[in-house]
């Protein structure tokens, strides 16, 4: 189980569940939580150097005239898994010739993207333009990005070291850290999210202060990727009931003040969006745009790893009902999943005096990664601060991370196949296991994190009692998830998983036909051709997730 908090909290501890108050105002973190975020931060960054050296497999030795590596640079992405968008993007938006982001950009009626707009928000944009400076091949271009981002991954180590103790070394030595650290531009806006969590979980500042800050590091987040404008809402709930809390008697006044304070949390997050963006609107509106039109025609395919391609698409006769479908229903069923758990964790509010903010947001990031039409294998690093930051069983952690092994590594070998027209085998089966072992899994997070308790709380380590059932689930064992995931999800994902693996084969054949015209995601090259280059055009053919 997981440990206690490891800050000193000889004082000014928040009720449970609040990451808000975990050491006594004027102390500092006990020698034990200071030698964990010294050790996390050292192993993290030998682990980081793992992940550029996994990289740095498929540069060079040579070099084209565009400054791309030779020999068989596709061939050595797929069967090497040494693939990343890091090193695939050198091309095909201008990067090579350090186009400065959005300003002369356009989409094309096509839907190509020209002019150096990218298809990430602009933060990240920035990071790319920033990365390929000094760089002339795909392979310096892949260490300038590497610099870049590697300080926000020891960042995220010494704020989870802090935060969680030794737990922070699931972060440090995580073999996501390993595949994903450098494959794409994630690292900056993990530590937004966790730089968020820490700021409100100080021991210095009001409610208001540390609630304010919180949610600029939300907003600077939702301008790197978007996935972080998940958390204001539950933030904005927590502010409020943590605002009626400290009101006192008189109920309408600390009502009225706990909504000004709930709001402003929106405010500034969504005020620091908009003033990120306001520059490059101004500079250049159609290129800007451009980016957000492009992740609006993005598409559900075959390299999505979505449960809407694998276990949806058959439903439907023709590929434009079942893309039409899936626009409308993924990001509604995304919104669900986040009333649902703002829902679960306003009833623990009501039970113990403070909404579970983290478990909230856990939640909800579960049922994005689950219901959005996309997911990329790199999005697991978005998830690993929430195995660090949550009291959940570690069967939980060690399937999750078993699931997206087998996903991360056997995708790229599934596509080395098709260049030999192998339909099955092994690499195959990997990638069954992978979408649905890791779908299945996310379903049961949901709830165990909402069920869980944080690593900042002073309760005893586990689960909830036995008494809360926010969706009434009798399972005759001590809590929801004291039974193992396979006998709660098992049954309920068996078919769709046998229905992949029946449909394998018509999958490969539809990819082949269809990738080089699709919305794919960004984190496989195009599949069906020797060489993941850009076309003639120069333009890359496949969506990004850089939402």
């Amino acid at each position: 189980m997981a440990s206690e908090t490891t800050s000193d909290t000889s004082a000014a501890d928040g009720p449970p569940g609040d990451p808000g108050r975990g050491t006594a105002a004027g102390s500092g973190p006990s020698p034990s939580t200071r030698a964990a975020a010294a050790a996390a931060i050292l192993l993290c960054g030998i682990t980081l150097a793992f992940g550029l050296l996994n990289k740095h497999r498929c540069t060079g030795p040579s070099f084209d005239e565009n400054g791309r590596s030779t020999p068989n640079y596709a061939e050595r992405n797929y069967h090497d898994a040494c693939y990343s968008d890091i090193q695939f993007l050198w091309l095909g938006r201008d990067v090579d010739n350090h186009v400065l982001p959005y300003v002369h950009g356009d989409i094309t009626p096509d839907g190509r993207l020209v002019g150096g707009t990218l298809e990430y928000p602009v933060l990240t944009g920035m990071l790319i333009w920033a990365g390929a400076a000094f760089a002339d091949t795909d392979a310096e271009f892949l260490l300038g990005s590497a610099v870049l981002l590697a300080p926000f991954g020891l960042l995220t180590a010494w704020l989870l070291g802090r935060l969680a103790g030794w737990r922070a070394l699931l972060w440090a030595l995580g073999p996501p850290l390993v595949l994903y650290a450098f494959h794409n531009w994630d690292l900056p806006v993990v530590a937004a999210a966790v730089a968020a969590f820490f700021v409100l979980q100080s021991p210095r500042g009001s409610l208001r202060s540390r609630a304010g800050w919180a949610a600029v590091l939300l907003g600077v987040g939702a301008v790197l990727k978007l996935y972080p404008a998940l958390f204001v809402v539950p933030l904005a709930l927590y502010v409020y009931v943590e605002s009626r809390r400290g009101a006192g008697d008189d109920r309408d006044v600390g009502r009225s003040r706990a909504v000004r304070e709930a709001l402003r949390v929106p405010l500034l997050a969504g005020g620091v969006v908009a003033a990120v963006n306001l520059p490059f609107v101004l500079a250049g509106f159609d290129g800007w745009w451009a980016s957000i039109e492009f992740q609006g025609q993005r598409q559900a395919d075959g390299t999505s790893n979505s449960i809407w391609y694998w276990g949806v698409r058959h439903l439907f006769s023709g590929d434009v009902a079942f893309q039409q479908f899936t626009d409308v229903v993924s990001p509604l069923a995304v919104l669900t999943a986040l009333a649902l758990a703002c829902g679960v964790g306003w009833d623990r509010a009501q039970r113990e005096g403070s909404f579970p903010l983290l478990q909230v947001c856990a939640a909800a990031l579960c049922g994005f990664l689950l219901l959005h039409k996309v997911h990329s294998p790199q999005y697991t690093l978005w998830l690993l601060p929430m195995f660090v930051l949550l009291r959940v069983r570690w069967g939980w952690i060690a399937g999750y991370l078993a699931a997206d092994v087998a996903l991360g590594v056997g995708v790229f070998r599934w596509y080395g196949d098709f260049e030999q027209s192998v339909a099955d085998g092994f690499a195959a089966q990997a990638v069954v296991i992978g979408v649905w072992g890791r779908a299945a899994l996310l379903a049961g997070l949901f709830v165990a994190f909402l069920t869980s308790r944080a690593v900042t709380d002073r309760t005893p380590a586990g689960p909830l009692s036995p008494g809360y059932r926010p969706f009434h689930v009798d399972s005759g064992a001590d809590s929801p998830f004291d039974v193992p995931p396979r006998d709660v999800l098992g049954e309920a994902v068996a078919d769709s998983v046998a229905d992949s693996a029946a449909g394998l084969r018509r999958s490969s054949d539809d990819i082949r036909g269809r990738t080089t015209a699709s919305r794919a995601p960004d984190s496989t090259p195009p599949i069906g051709s020797s060489s993941p280059e850009p076309g003639p055009d120069g333009q890359r053919t496949r969506s990004d997730d850089g939402r």
